[in-house]
């Protein structure tokens, strides 16, 4: 079952991957159901809170009619940052469902999981197809870094060109 779910949230990232966005996907689960869903859009909307966890919550608790999810899961593609921990632990989301690890050392997930910060604890389970989730974010940076190279050498060639283009019309010109 966890593997379904998170093959949802992947399909999720590939919609983020294609608009731009770093790839990140994430749904929320209740009775074996969807109840929300969300992809990361924080370049396209320029929402620092635009992330997939946060957008799957929102949805999620607005089809629930409550900003309370004791009985869901939440099925995300990367480990989830603290922020959307935080949603996570206020919507009282039982069990979290990650797939690749955070690389950056940046995650509190199990930290914030297991504090007692609110009366409420979440589960956490890192890892679930954590070879796919993690192959979306590694293509995406690795396209994103060749686009950036490849823009950098054309703006670099439009200079040469340009300071060889002054060049030449110096040497056509009459000497005063």
């Amino acid at each position: 079952m966890e593997e379904k779910f998170m093959r949802e949230a992947i399909k999720l990232a590939e919609r983020a991957k294609k608009r731009g966005e770093v790839p990140i996907g994430a749904v929320v689960v209740l009775n074996g159901k969807i109840i929300g869903k969300g992809y990361n859009l924080r370049t396209r909307l320029q929402m620092a809170t635009a992330h997939a966890e946060m957008r799957a919550i929102d949805r999620a608790c607005k089809k629930e009619h409550s900003w309370r999810l004791p009985e869901a899961e939440l099925y995300v593609t990367l480990e989830p940052c603290p922020m959307c921990m935080g949603a996570i632990l206020n919507a009282r989301i039982r069990r979290v469902y990650f797939g690749a690890y955070e690389q950056k050392g940046r995650s509190l997930t199990e930290a914030l999981a297991n504090a007692n910060l609110l009366n409420h604890k979440v589960e956490v389970t890192g890892g679930v197809l954590e070879g796919e989730c993690s192959a979306v974010l590694t293509s995406f940076f690795t396209e994103m870094r060749a686009r950036e190279k490849a823009e950098k050498e054309r703006k670099k060639a439009q200079k040469a060109e340009a300071e060889a283009a002054v060049a030449r019309r110096a040497a056509r010109s009459p000497k005063k």
